[in-house]
Protein backbone atom coordinates (compact mmCIF):
# COMPACT_ATOMS: atom_id res chain seq x y z
CA UNK A 1 0.00 0.00 0.00
CA UNK A 2 1.25 3.19 -0.79
CA UNK A 3 0.78 6.61 2.11
CA UNK A 4 1.77 9.34 0.19
CA UNK A 5 3.12 12.70 1.46
CA UNK A 6 1.28 15.74 -0.59
CA UNK A 7 3.54 19.07 -1.11
CA UNK A 8 5.24 21.01 1.42
CA UNK A 9 4.53 17.60 4.34
CA UNK A 10 7.19 15.00 5.45
CA UNK A 11 9.34 14.29 2.90
CA UNK A 12 7.68 16.06 -0.02
CA UNK A 13 9.16 18.86 -1.95
CA UNK A 14 6.47 22.09 -2.79
CA UNK A 15 4.34 24.14 -0.71
CA UNK A 16 1.75 23.12 1.35
CA UNK A 17 -1.62 25.05 1.14
CA UNK A 18 -3.83 23.41 3.81
CA UNK A 19 -6.04 20.96 4.21
CA UNK A 20 -7.90 19.75 0.61
CA UNK A 21 -6.68 22.51 -1.67
CA UNK A 22 -7.37 22.09 -5.37
CA UNK A 23 -3.89 21.43 -5.66
CA UNK A 24 -4.28 18.36 -3.20
CA UNK A 25 -7.56 17.25 -5.13
CA UNK A 26 -5.60 17.03 -8.47
CA UNK A 27 -2.35 15.82 -7.16
CA UNK A 28 -4.58 12.70 -5.78
CA UNK A 29 -5.18 11.76 -9.40
CA UNK A 30 -1.76 11.89 -10.22
CA UNK A 31 -0.97 9.47 -7.47
CA UNK A 32 -3.10 7.18 -8.30
CA UNK A 33 -2.42 6.98 -12.05
CA UNK A 34 1.22 6.97 -11.18
CA UNK A 35 0.68 3.50 -8.81
CA UNK A 36 -1.49 2.27 -11.40
CA UNK A 37 1.43 2.67 -13.53
CA UNK A 38 3.97 0.11 -11.36
CA UNK A 39 5.17 -3.08 -12.54
CA UNK A 40 3.69 -4.26 -8.64
CA UNK A 41 0.35 -2.61 -9.31
CA UNK A 42 -2.21 -5.19 -10.96
CA UNK A 43 -3.62 -1.64 -12.80
CA UNK A 44 -6.60 -1.03 -10.15
CA UNK A 45 -5.90 1.05 -7.42
CA UNK A 46 -8.49 1.33 -4.42
CA UNK A 47 -8.58 4.31 -1.54
CA UNK A 48 -9.15 3.37 2.20
CA UNK A 49 -8.84 5.96 4.97
CA UNK A 50 -10.31 7.37 8.40
CA UNK A 51 -10.96 11.39 8.39
CA UNK A 52 -8.50 13.33 6.13
CA UNK A 53 -7.36 9.95 4.69
CA UNK A 54 -11.43 8.89 3.82
CA UNK A 55 -12.14 12.98 3.06
CA UNK A 56 -9.64 13.21 0.30
CA UNK A 57 -11.59 10.33 -1.47
CA UNK A 58 -14.24 12.20 -2.53
CA UNK A 59 -12.31 14.92 -4.31
CA UNK A 60 -9.90 12.72 -5.96
CA UNK A 61 -12.29 10.13 -7.15
CA UNK A 62 -14.26 13.42 -8.77
CA UNK A 63 -11.09 13.69 -11.02
CA UNK A 64 -12.09 10.46 -12.35
CA UNK A 65 -8.91 8.88 -12.48
CA UNK A 66 -9.05 5.51 -14.68
CA UNK A 67 -7.03 3.43 -12.82
CA UNK A 68 -9.15 3.96 -9.93
CA UNK A 69 -11.51 0.83 -8.93
CA UNK A 70 -13.25 1.90 -5.80
CA UNK A 71 -13.49 3.97 -2.52
CA UNK A 72 -13.92 3.32 1.05
CA UNK A 73 -14.40 6.98 3.05
CA UNK A 74 -14.73 6.25 6.74
CA UNK A 75 -15.83 8.88 9.39
CA UNK A 76 -14.94 11.16 6.03
CA UNK A 77 -17.17 14.56 6.26
CA UNK A 78 -18.28 15.95 3.16
CA UNK A 79 -19.20 20.02 4.17
CA UNK A 80 -15.47 21.17 5.60
CA UNK A 81 -17.26 24.34 6.69
CA UNK A 82 -19.14 22.39 8.46
CA UNK A 83 -16.24 20.97 10.44
CA UNK A 84 -14.60 24.18 11.33
CA UNK A 85 -18.08 26.09 11.66
CA UNK A 86 -20.07 24.13 13.72
CA UNK A 87 -23.59 25.74 13.46
CA UNK A 88 -21.70 28.52 12.58
CA UNK A 89 -19.53 28.70 15.62
CA UNK A 90 -15.46 28.52 15.00
CA UNK A 91 -13.80 25.12 16.52
CA UNK A 92 -10.48 24.83 16.89
CA UNK A 93 -10.54 20.99 14.92
CA UNK A 94 -7.92 22.76 12.11
CA UNK A 95 -5.57 23.94 14.62
CA UNK A 96 -5.44 20.69 16.64
CA UNK A 97 -5.01 18.84 13.51
CA UNK A 98 -2.51 21.38 12.26
CA UNK A 99 -0.21 21.05 15.30
CA UNK A 100 0.90 17.15 14.35
CA UNK A 101 0.99 18.19 10.28
CA UNK A 102 4.75 17.72 9.29
CA UNK A 103 4.70 20.67 7.24
CA UNK A 104 7.88 22.20 6.16
CA UNK A 105 7.14 24.45 3.98
CA UNK A 106 3.42 26.05 3.37
CA UNK A 107 1.37 29.00 2.02
CA UNK A 108 -1.96 29.89 2.98
CA UNK A 109 -4.37 30.34 0.65
CA UNK A 110 -5.44 33.05 2.20
CA UNK A 111 -2.01 34.63 0.98
CA UNK A 112 -2.18 33.48 -2.35
CA UNK A 113 -6.03 34.94 -2.60
CA UNK A 114 -5.82 38.48 -1.29
CA UNK A 115 -3.21 40.99 -1.61
CA UNK A 116 -1.12 42.28 1.15
CA UNK A 117 -3.46 45.18 2.35
CA UNK A 118 -6.95 43.03 1.78
CA UNK A 119 -5.01 40.10 3.94
CA UNK A 120 -4.18 42.70 6.80
CA UNK A 121 -7.47 44.33 6.71
CA UNK A 122 -9.38 40.41 6.92
CA UNK A 123 -6.36 40.07 9.42
CA UNK A 124 -7.48 42.53 11.99
CA UNK A 125 -11.01 42.76 11.59
CA UNK A 126 -11.26 38.67 12.79
CA UNK A 127 -8.38 40.29 15.57
CA UNK A 128 -11.50 42.87 16.67
CA UNK A 129 -13.51 39.77 16.93
CA UNK A 130 -14.53 40.46 20.54
CA UNK A 131 -14.82 36.55 21.31
CA UNK A 132 -11.37 35.94 19.40
CA UNK A 133 -9.76 38.68 21.63
CA UNK A 134 -10.25 38.08 24.44
CA UNK A 135 -9.75 34.51 24.10
CA UNK A 136 -5.94 34.23 24.73
CA UNK A 137 -5.88 30.82 22.65
CA UNK A 138 -6.83 32.19 20.05
CA UNK A 139 -5.11 35.53 20.00
CA UNK A 140 -1.85 33.05 20.36
CA UNK A 141 -3.05 31.46 17.56
CA UNK A 142 -4.05 33.98 15.27
CA UNK A 143 -1.05 36.06 15.56
CA UNK A 144 1.10 32.56 14.28
CA UNK A 145 -0.94 32.19 10.95
CA UNK A 146 -0.81 28.62 10.63
CA UNK A 147 -1.74 27.91 7.64
CA UNK A 148 -4.99 25.83 7.99
CA UNK A 149 -6.29 27.65 10.96
CA UNK A 150 -5.80 31.08 9.45
CA UNK A 151 -7.22 30.18 6.56
CA UNK A 152 -10.32 29.08 8.45
CA UNK A 153 -10.38 32.07 10.54
CA UNK A 154 -10.42 34.00 7.69
CA UNK A 155 -13.84 32.59 5.95
CA UNK A 156 -16.20 32.67 8.75
CA UNK A 157 -18.88 32.43 6.25
CA UNK A 158 -19.78 29.54 3.61
CA UNK A 159 -18.16 31.32 0.91
CA UNK A 160 -16.21 29.79 -2.19
CA UNK A 161 -13.63 29.13 -0.05
CA UNK A 162 -15.29 26.33 1.57
CA UNK A 163 -16.77 25.37 -2.03
CA UNK A 164 -13.73 24.51 -3.44
CA UNK A 165 -13.65 22.31 -0.28
CA UNK A 166 -16.80 21.12 -0.03
CA UNK A 167 -17.13 17.45 -1.95
CA UNK A 168 -20.40 17.06 -1.39
CA UNK A 169 -21.00 19.53 -4.92
CA UNK A 170 -18.55 16.88 -7.04
CA UNK A 171 -19.47 13.79 -6.46
CA UNK A 172 -21.47 13.69 -9.74
CA UNK A 173 -18.20 12.93 -11.54
CA UNK A 174 -17.73 9.89 -9.55
CA UNK A 175 -17.44 6.86 -11.33
CA UNK A 176 -16.76 4.11 -9.28
CA UNK A 177 -18.14 2.12 -6.64
CA UNK A 178 -18.64 4.00 -3.63
CA UNK A 179 -19.08 2.49 0.50
CA UNK A 180 -19.30 5.41 2.59
CA UNK A 181 -19.18 4.42 6.73
CA UNK A 182 -18.58 6.11 10.09
CA UNK A 183 -19.28 4.79 13.78
CA UNK A 184 -21.72 6.66 15.95
CA UNK A 185 -20.34 9.90 16.11
CA UNK A 186 -22.66 12.04 18.83
CA UNK A 187 -20.85 15.43 17.48
CA UNK A 188 -19.97 16.95 14.05
CA UNK A 189 -22.81 16.08 11.69
CA UNK A 190 -20.84 16.55 8.61
CA UNK A 191 -18.74 13.17 9.41
CA UNK A 192 -22.31 11.10 9.68
CA UNK A 193 -24.39 13.41 7.71
CA UNK A 194 -22.02 12.46 4.88
CA UNK A 195 -23.03 8.89 4.58
CA UNK A 196 -26.66 9.45 4.23
CA UNK A 197 -25.72 12.01 1.72
CA UNK A 198 -23.69 9.69 -0.63
CA UNK A 199 -26.27 6.88 0.00
CA UNK A 200 -29.25 9.34 -1.35
CA UNK A 201 -27.63 11.55 -3.79
CA UNK A 202 -29.06 10.74 -7.79
CA UNK A 203 -26.25 12.17 -9.09
CA UNK A 204 -23.98 10.03 -7.36
CA UNK A 205 -24.71 6.79 -9.89
CA UNK A 206 -22.60 4.36 -8.90
CA UNK A 207 -22.87 1.24 -6.75
CA UNK A 208 -23.04 1.98 -3.66
CA UNK A 209 -23.41 1.06 -0.03
CA UNK A 210 -23.58 2.38 3.78
CA UNK A 211 -22.84 1.49 7.09
CA UNK A 212 -22.58 2.57 10.54
CA UNK A 213 -20.74 0.99 12.90
CA UNK A 214 -20.48 0.20 16.49
CA UNK A 215 -20.03 3.29 18.97
CA UNK A 216 -16.65 4.14 18.39
CA UNK A 217 -13.30 7.13 19.65
CA UNK A 218 -12.67 9.09 16.61
CA UNK A 219 -8.74 8.49 16.48
CA UNK A 220 -9.05 4.97 18.39
CA UNK A 221 -6.70 2.26 17.03
CA UNK A 222 -7.26 -0.18 15.62
CA UNK A 223 -10.34 0.55 14.93
CA UNK A 224 -14.04 -1.74 15.02
CA UNK A 225 -13.22 -5.51 13.63
CA UNK A 226 -16.23 -5.12 11.63
CA UNK A 227 -14.66 -2.17 9.61
CA UNK A 228 -11.94 -4.13 8.23
CA UNK A 229 -14.08 -7.44 7.39
CA UNK A 230 -16.39 -5.42 5.60
CA UNK A 231 -13.98 -3.29 3.64
CA UNK A 232 -12.03 -6.32 2.80
CA UNK A 233 -15.22 -7.88 1.30
CA UNK A 234 -15.50 -4.80 -0.59
CA UNK A 235 -12.44 -4.55 -2.32
CA UNK A 236 -12.05 -8.27 -2.81
CA UNK A 237 -15.36 -7.56 -4.81
CA UNK A 238 -14.36 -4.46 -7.14
CA UNK A 239 -10.71 -5.17 -7.36
CA UNK A 240 -10.50 -8.97 -7.53
CA UNK A 241 -13.37 -9.65 -8.89
CA UNK A 242 -14.69 -12.51 -5.80
CA UNK A 243 -17.94 -13.19 -5.35
CA UNK A 244 -18.00 -11.94 -1.32
CA UNK A 245 -21.99 -11.39 -1.42
CA UNK A 246 -21.06 -7.93 -0.34
CA UNK A 247 -23.83 -6.71 -3.86
CA UNK A 248 -26.44 -8.69 -2.69
CA UNK A 249 -26.94 -7.42 0.80
CA UNK A 250 -29.66 -4.77 1.01
CA UNK A 251 -27.16 -1.55 1.09
CA UNK A 252 -27.41 -0.26 4.45
CA UNK A 253 -25.54 -1.70 7.32
CA UNK A 254 -26.43 -0.28 10.67
CA UNK A 255 -25.43 -0.86 14.24
CA UNK A 256 -28.26 -0.48 16.84
CA UNK A 257 -27.11 1.06 19.91
CA UNK A 258 -28.62 -0.33 23.58
CA UNK A 259 -29.37 -3.62 22.12
CA UNK A 260 -25.95 -3.39 20.61
CA UNK A 261 -26.70 -5.59 17.46
CA UNK A 262 -26.44 -4.86 13.58
CA UNK A 263 -28.98 -5.41 11.14
CA UNK A 264 -29.72 -4.56 7.23
CA UNK A 265 -31.62 -1.33 6.39
CA UNK A 266 -32.98 -0.58 2.67
CA UNK A 267 -33.39 3.19 2.42
CA UNK A 268 -32.52 6.08 4.92
CA UNK A 269 -34.20 7.52 7.11
CA UNK A 270 -36.43 4.54 7.57
CA UNK A 271 -39.58 4.29 5.67
CA UNK A 272 -41.26 2.68 9.20
CA UNK A 273 -40.48 5.74 11.23
CA UNK A 274 -42.72 6.94 13.21
CA UNK A 275 -42.21 11.02 13.29
CA UNK A 276 -42.63 11.85 17.20
CA UNK A 277 -42.78 15.40 18.58
CA UNK A 278 -41.94 15.64 21.69
CA UNK A 279 -42.49 19.29 23.58
CA UNK A 280 -40.53 21.13 25.90
CA UNK A 281 -42.89 21.63 28.90
CA UNK A 282 -42.70 23.40 33.09
CA UNK A 283 -40.46 21.30 35.30
CA UNK A 284 -38.29 20.02 33.19
CA UNK A 285 -40.51 17.52 30.92
CA UNK A 286 -40.92 16.04 27.59
CA UNK A 287 -44.20 15.53 26.44
CA UNK A 288 -46.18 14.28 23.58
CA UNK A 289 -48.93 17.15 24.01
CA UNK A 290 -47.86 20.81 23.83
CA UNK A 291 -48.53 23.33 26.59
CA UNK A 292 -51.67 24.87 26.46
CA UNK A 293 -51.18 27.94 28.34
CA UNK A 294 -49.33 30.89 27.98
CA UNK A 295 -46.53 29.62 30.72
CA UNK A 296 -43.17 31.35 31.19
CA UNK A 297 -40.14 31.07 29.00
CA UNK A 298 -37.72 28.99 30.80
CA UNK A 299 -34.29 31.08 31.64
CA UNK A 300 -31.03 30.74 30.86
CA UNK A 301 -27.73 32.30 31.74
CA UNK A 302 -24.33 32.20 29.40
CA UNK A 303 -21.60 33.42 31.87
CA UNK A 304 -18.38 34.50 29.83
CA UNK A 305 -15.09 32.18 30.78
CA UNK A 306 -13.82 35.64 31.48
CA UNK A 307 -15.85 36.07 34.76
CA UNK A 308 -17.23 32.90 35.37
CA UNK A 309 -16.22 28.87 35.19
CA UNK A 310 -19.76 28.55 36.19
CA UNK A 311 -21.30 26.58 33.29
CA UNK A 312 -25.21 26.78 32.82
CA UNK A 313 -28.15 24.69 30.95
CA UNK A 314 -31.85 23.59 31.14
CA UNK A 315 -32.78 19.58 30.75
CA UNK A 316 -35.94 18.48 29.83
CA UNK A 317 -36.41 14.53 29.84
CA UNK A 318 -38.92 12.28 29.20
CA UNK A 319 -40.82 9.67 31.69
CA UNK A 320 -39.05 6.63 32.07
CA UNK A 321 -39.60 4.35 29.42
CA UNK A 322 -42.34 1.36 29.79
CA UNK A 323 -41.21 -0.59 27.26
CA UNK A 324 -38.20 -1.23 24.83
CA UNK A 325 -37.85 1.94 22.77
CA UNK A 326 -36.20 2.43 19.57
CA UNK A 327 -34.90 5.68 18.44
CA UNK A 328 -33.27 6.04 14.96
CA UNK A 329 -33.03 8.33 12.07
CA UNK A 330 -32.08 12.32 12.17
CA UNK A 331 -33.56 14.44 15.16
CA UNK A 332 -34.12 17.86 15.11
CA UNK A 333 -35.14 20.80 18.18
CA UNK A 334 -37.03 23.33 16.67
CA UNK A 335 -36.53 25.64 19.59
CA UNK A 336 -38.18 29.62 20.26
CA UNK A 337 -35.93 31.84 21.83
CA UNK A 338 -35.17 35.23 22.92
CA UNK A 339 -31.89 37.17 23.65
CA UNK A 340 -30.68 40.13 25.31
CA UNK A 341 -28.17 40.46 22.96
CA UNK A 342 -27.00 40.70 19.15
CA UNK A 343 -25.89 36.60 18.89
CA UNK A 344 -25.36 33.71 21.21
CA UNK A 345 -24.78 30.06 21.13
CA UNK A 346 -27.33 27.42 21.40
CA UNK A 347 -25.94 23.88 22.04
CA UNK A 348 -28.15 20.87 22.49
CA UNK A 349 -27.38 17.46 23.51
CA UNK A 350 -29.16 14.12 23.82
CA UNK A 351 -28.77 11.86 26.74
CA UNK A 352 -29.69 8.43 27.27
CA UNK A 353 -30.11 8.55 31.24
CA UNK A 354 -30.59 5.44 32.85
CA UNK A 355 -32.64 4.63 36.44
CA UNK A 356 -29.35 5.46 38.80
CA UNK A 357 -28.62 8.59 36.87
CA UNK A 358 -26.01 7.31 34.47
CA UNK A 359 -25.68 9.54 31.35
CA UNK A 360 -25.00 8.12 28.10
CA UNK A 361 -24.51 10.81 24.97
CA UNK A 362 -25.95 9.76 22.07
CA UNK A 363 -25.68 13.19 20.03
CA UNK A 364 -24.86 17.15 19.90
CA UNK A 365 -26.39 20.41 17.89
CA UNK A 366 -24.91 23.64 18.14
CA UNK A 367 -26.11 26.61 16.02
CA UNK A 368 -25.16 29.98 16.18
CA UNK A 369 -28.41 32.37 16.36
CA UNK A 370 -27.19 34.42 13.86
CA UNK A 371 -26.96 31.60 11.51
CA UNK A 372 -30.34 30.79 11.81
CA UNK A 373 -32.25 31.40 8.51
CA UNK A 374 -32.86 28.10 6.49
CA UNK A 375 -32.05 27.07 3.09
CA UNK A 376 -35.98 26.47 2.18
CA UNK A 377 -35.19 24.61 -0.84
CA UNK A 378 -33.19 21.94 0.24
CA UNK A 379 -33.98 21.85 4.25
CA UNK A 380 -36.30 19.03 5.27
CA UNK A 381 -38.31 18.47 8.22
CA UNK A 382 -36.11 15.89 9.79
CA UNK A 383 -32.91 17.88 8.48
CA UNK A 384 -32.47 21.85 8.54
CA UNK A 385 -30.28 23.13 6.31
CA UNK A 386 -28.32 26.55 7.09
CA UNK A 387 -26.23 28.23 4.55
CA UNK A 388 -24.18 29.95 6.87
CA UNK A 389 -23.87 32.92 4.72
CA UNK A 390 -24.74 36.66 5.33
CA UNK A 391 -25.73 36.24 9.17
CA UNK A 392 -28.24 38.31 10.66
CA UNK A 393 -28.04 39.55 13.92
CA UNK A 394 -30.51 39.04 16.59
CA UNK A 395 -33.32 41.71 17.24
CA UNK A 396 -32.59 41.54 20.98
CA UNK A 397 -35.79 40.38 22.90
CA UNK A 398 -37.39 39.23 19.82
CA UNK A 399 -38.10 35.79 19.55
CA UNK A 400 -36.82 33.69 16.64
CA UNK A 401 -37.37 29.80 15.39
CA UNK A 402 -33.96 27.99 15.66
CA UNK A 403 -33.80 24.60 13.80
CA UNK A 404 -31.29 22.93 15.57
CA UNK A 405 -29.85 19.54 13.58
CA UNK A 406 -28.32 16.99 15.35
CA UNK A 407 -25.83 13.85 13.56
CA UNK A 408 -28.34 11.05 13.21
CA UNK A 409 -28.39 8.23 16.19
CA UNK A 410 -29.95 4.65 16.57
CA UNK A 411 -30.40 3.53 19.89
CA UNK A 412 -32.82 1.66 22.10
CA UNK A 413 -34.32 3.08 25.57
CA UNK A 414 -33.93 0.33 27.49
CA UNK A 415 -37.10 0.04 30.18
CA UNK A 416 -36.60 2.52 33.14
CA UNK A 417 -33.99 4.34 30.89
CA UNK A 418 -34.76 8.57 29.60
CA UNK A 419 -34.46 10.13 26.64
CA UNK A 420 -32.64 13.98 27.89
CA UNK A 421 -32.59 17.32 26.25
CA UNK A 422 -30.14 19.84 27.47
CA UNK A 423 -29.25 23.13 26.19
CA UNK A 424 -26.56 25.34 27.19
CA UNK A 425 -24.78 27.61 25.90
CA UNK A 426 -20.83 26.36 25.95
CA UNK A 427 -18.82 23.25 25.44
CA UNK A 428 -15.93 24.29 27.04
CA UNK A 429 -14.10 20.14 26.83
CA UNK A 430 -16.74 18.55 23.96
CA UNK A 431 -15.31 15.16 23.67
CA UNK A 432 -13.03 13.15 25.79
CA UNK A 433 -10.91 11.76 23.09
CA UNK A 434 -7.77 10.36 24.73
CA UNK A 435 -5.83 12.22 22.07
CA UNK A 436 -5.31 15.94 22.51
CA UNK A 437 -8.29 16.66 19.28
CA UNK A 438 -10.98 19.75 20.23
CA UNK A 439 -9.73 19.81 23.87
CA UNK A 440 -11.22 23.78 23.46
CA UNK A 441 -14.71 22.94 22.20
CA UNK A 442 -16.70 25.38 19.83
CA UNK A 443 -15.78 29.27 20.78
CA UNK A 444 -17.60 30.38 23.67
CA UNK A 445 -18.65 33.86 23.81
CA UNK A 446 -17.28 36.55 25.59
CA UNK A 447 -20.61 38.60 26.11
CA UNK A 448 -22.77 37.86 29.21
CA UNK A 449 -25.99 36.52 27.67
CA UNK A 450 -29.59 35.95 28.61
CA UNK A 451 -31.82 33.93 27.10
CA UNK A 452 -35.75 32.54 27.23
CA UNK A 453 -36.43 29.42 25.95
CA UNK A 454 -40.49 29.70 25.45
CA UNK A 455 -42.28 26.75 25.45
CA UNK A 456 -46.20 27.81 25.52
CA UNK A 457 -49.22 27.43 23.72
CA UNK A 458 -48.03 30.15 20.64
CA UNK A 459 -44.18 29.09 20.92
CA UNK A 460 -44.66 25.10 20.85
CA UNK A 461 -40.31 24.07 21.20
CA UNK A 462 -40.16 20.55 20.59
CA UNK A 463 -37.98 17.51 19.37
CA UNK A 464 -38.78 15.93 16.15
CA UNK A 465 -38.13 12.33 17.23
CA UNK A 466 -38.03 9.60 14.65
CA UNK A 467 -39.16 6.35 16.60
CA UNK A 468 -39.32 2.62 15.24
CA UNK A 469 -42.34 0.81 15.92
CA UNK A 470 -41.28 -3.03 16.88
CA UNK A 471 -40.95 -5.63 14.55
CA UNK A 472 -40.30 -4.94 10.68
CA UNK A 473 -36.51 -4.80 10.56
CA UNK A 474 -34.20 -6.74 8.41
CA UNK A 475 -31.34 -9.45 9.77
Amino acid sequence: YVIPDERGLGKSEGAWNGPFSVQEQEDGHDIVEWIAAQPWCTGKVGMMGISWFGMIQRFVAAQAPPHLAAIFPYEAANDLYGVAYEGGVIQPFWWELEREIPAHTTQSESEKLYSPEELEARFDAIGANRDIALNSNYVRLLARRRTAFFDQLLHPENDDFWARRRSRDKVHNIKVPVYTASCWIPFFKPFMQAVWDDLNDPTLNVPKKAAIFGHHIHTQLPGPPELKYEALRWYDHWMKGVDTGIMDEPPIRLFVMGINQYRYEHEWPLARTQWTKLYLRPFGALAPLPEPTDAEPDPLVHRPPIISTERDSVRYATPPMSAPTEITGPVVLNLHAALDQPDATFIAKLWAVGPGGERFPLCRGVLKASHRALDEETSTPWNPVHPHVNPQPVVPGEVNHYAIGFPTISYVFRPGERLELEIATCDPIDIPWHHRLNVMGPLPSMTLTYYKLYRDRDHASHLLVPVIPPGGAHG
